[in-house]
């Protein structure tokens, strides 16, 4: 495989570690864990593996023997960066362990699992993959593993291949899914551990135990690079207002650390809009008063940041959205030509929802109406909201100019970032998180430990005061309704507005609009001062402080 300068200087570099993790270790346990909420249905449902203690890796002068053990390793959901060294991290540790170790990766997420496809990962394989972005190694899928059948498909493979633990990467509800196994390997007692990491670039994975998911660095600075670069070039075009939509649909914590690191004119931030209960125009209003404002001091540029789940956010369209999932899973729906569809969504809408569908730009109308999932479902994140906002202000600033109340120049520029920042190589912060990370999910199962989450603590310190160890996934999870059905789930964390990152950007934004504050952060540093190639996020500096 053909190697770029970087790539062959990265795989050189050695992830640092905590204390607690180097040389010998041993486990300190805590108190007994409850849910974090439904104490009683969620205890119901996890008999064998709730109530378990926090667990915490600490030096020791005791050696260890181990004996050889074969462990899984699956990759599950969207791809995040560090996930290879996740990996590396389990290898390493495993094979310290016992040089007769072997670690099997399960090809192409859960579903490798379960239709028995796998790979042994080597010394060889593992030395093409450290310190690269992507999930190449094994690959990734969303098969969700809930089904006795499941389960019992992928016991076969795991005596097969003798395995006595399986390690998922991946986001809240991959580590539901874990939770599930763990409990039922632990009730049939089959000797399976099952151990979960925390994996999500969009940051909704994190809480008392959790800093960070992993991944969430990395693409927030890859994202803050290009978004830097685009407001390098308005400052000097000055002639377009860039709006820019991130990843992030069930929370705003990329937009909002891309804020903080960027200063743009202006970032949307979803929970805020909820919680104010601002409508559309709301939001459209507030764009273009930013817009004329800066207009009339001689600026008509600037950049607009927004999630990609803003839609969802703001009630009147969530209200819209929710009609027309049951209208359009209607026999009568399907009856209906394209060409009379918009004239038959209007006639059945509430009156509400019909005026606010009639409001929006054809484009958006057409996304709402026609591209719908396999459960008839308005696929939200196909819609181009970047595109809807700019429609609507220039909209808005075409009227106000007829009334004389904006004398400037308006045009726009469209951006969506996403799958540029899901496998980025990982920053020295990404890389070094996820091999602790991996590192403790064999200490994990050296310890005998089933139904944990591997975390990590105290990152925004230097890597060796970092604190390794583990949480019962129990512990963060609460019973919320899926699909018509309440199910136990990992509490998502949105962004807190009365949390230390929203309250910063608050304090600043009007600055932000009026002005021209634009930060331009650069490209990712892998070699150089530690204060330029290792720091946290700012959203995790602010919330650690």
């Amino acid at each position: 495989m053909e190697k770029s300068a970087l790539q062959i200087a990265r795989s050189a570099y050695q992830p640092k570690l905590p204390l607690g993790l180097r040389g010998n270790v041993s486990i300190k346990e805590g108190q007994p864990t409850q849910s974090v909420g439904d104490q009683e249905e969620i205890k119901a449902l996890f008999p064998n593996t709730y109530g378990m203690p926090l667990v915490e890796f600490v030096p020791s002068n005791e050696k260890k023997t181990y004996a050889p053990m074969n462990m899984g390793v699956i990759l599950s959901g969207g791809q995040a960066p560090g996930g290879h060294n996740v990996i590396c991290g389990l290898f390493d540790e495993l094979k310290k362990q016992n040089p007769d170790s072997k670690l099997y990766g399960f090809l192409m997420g859960p579903g490798g699992l379960v239709d028995h496809k796998y790979m042994e990962i080597t010394d060889e394989i593992v030395a093409e993959y450290r310190n690269t972005g992507g999930f190449d190694l094994i690959g990734s899928g969303r098969t969700k593993l809930e089904k006795a059948e499941q389960f019992e498909a992928g016991l076969e493979i795991i005596r097969e291949l003798n395995i006595k633990a399986i390690v998922i990467i991946g986001g809240d509800d991959s580590n539901t899914n874990a939770c599930v196994l763990a409990e039922y390997y632990a009730a049939k007692g089959c000797g399976v551990q099952v151990i979960g990491c925390p994996k999500t670039i969009d940051g909704d994975l994190k809480n008392e135990q959790i800093e960070t998911s992993f991944g969430f660095d990395t693409a927030c600075k890859t994202y803050a690079e290009v978004i830097g670069n685009i407001q390098r070039d308005a400052n000097s075009a000055r002639k377009y207002w860039h709006f820019i939509k991130l990843m992030g649909r069930s929370a705003s914590h990329i937009a909002l650390e891309c804020a903080l690191q960027c200063q743009p004119n202006i970032c949307i931030i979803s929970e805020e809009v909820e919680e104010k209960n601002q409508t559309l125009d709301d939001i459209v209003n507030y764009i273009a008063s930013v817009v004329a404002q800066r207009a009339a001091d001689g600026n008509n540029f600037g950049t607009v940041l927004i999630p990609e789940g803003l839609i969802e956010f703001i009630p009147a369209m969530k209200a819209l959205i929710a009609e027309l999932n049951d209208l359009l899973s209607t026999p009568e729906a399907a009856a209906v030509s394209a060409d009379d569809q918009r004239a038959w969504i209007l006639s059945k809408l509430s009156a509400a929802n019909a005026a606010v569908y009639e409001s929006l730009p054809e484009t958006v109308a057409r996304q709402l109406t026609m591209e719908r999932d396999p459960h008839g479902n308005v696929q939200v994140s196909l819609i181009e909201t970047e595109k809807l906002l700019s429609e609507m202000v220039a909209k808005k600033l075409d009227a106000w100019k007829a009334e004389g109340k904006f004398a400037g120049k308006f045009a726009a520029q469209h951006h969506f970032f996403g799958y540029e920042g899901r496998c980025a190589a990982p920053s020295n912060y990404d890389a070094d998180y996820c091999y602790a990370l991996g590192t403790s999910a064999a200490q994990l199962v050296a310890n005998g430990k089933t139904g944990y989450m591997a975390i990590v603590k105290n990152t925004t310190a230097p890597a060796e005061e970092w604190i390794a160890g583990g949480v019962p996934i129990t512990m963060m999870m609460n019973m919320e309704r899926r699909h018509g059905e309440m199910k136990p789930v990992i509490r998502k964390a949105l962004v807190r507005l009365d949390g230390a990152p929203f309250k910063t950007f608050a304090a600043h934004r009007d600055e932000w609009a009026k002005n021209t504050c634009f930060v331009y952060p650069g490209p990712i540093q892998y070699f150089g001062p530690t204060e330029v190639c290792d720091q946290s996020t700012i959203t995790l500096r602010l919330e650690q402080a």
